[in-house]
């Protein structure tokens, strides 16, 4: 029942994210002599229904017992260590001429690291 709930308030809100996300690039791309502070506001918009699928990823650690938790806690340990340590390598051999690479590589490098952090947790605890 937890489960359904979470996925509901997951897709809920990453429909929503979609959408704004969708509506504010075609605005943007259509009004491109738009003043500074609007477009601003504007091109951040997806950022709202981002917050209520930080809110629903929140929600559903508050309702994990507390070996999901501690599972979840090692995940996102090896995804925040592990997106540190290579983002601040890549960073290094940009001194070096290497191409500046976007922030938005970091968000799916730990997501990566994340799924591979649960794969190994949950093994540990079987």
């Amino acid at each position: 029942m937890k489960h359904a709930r979470y996925l509901k308030e997951l897709g809920l809100s990453l429909l929503a994210y979609t959408g704004v996300l969708a509506g504010s690039i075609a605005w943007l791309n259509s009004q491109k002599d738009m003043a500074t502070p609007w477009r601003d506001l504007l091109a951040l918009s997806p950022m709202l229904p981002g917050a209520l699928v930080v809110w629903a990823i929140l929600r559903q650690l508050s309702r994990l017992d507390e070996l999901q938790r501690r599972v979840q806690l090692e995940a996102l340990a090896m995804a925040f260590a592990g997106t540190a340590f290579i983002s601040f390598s890549y960073g290094f051999l940009e001194g070096l001429g290497y191409p500046r690479l976007s922030m938005f590589v970091i968000w799916p490098l730990m997501a990566g690291l994340w799924m591979l952090g649960l794969v190994l947790a949950s093994r540990r605890y079987k």
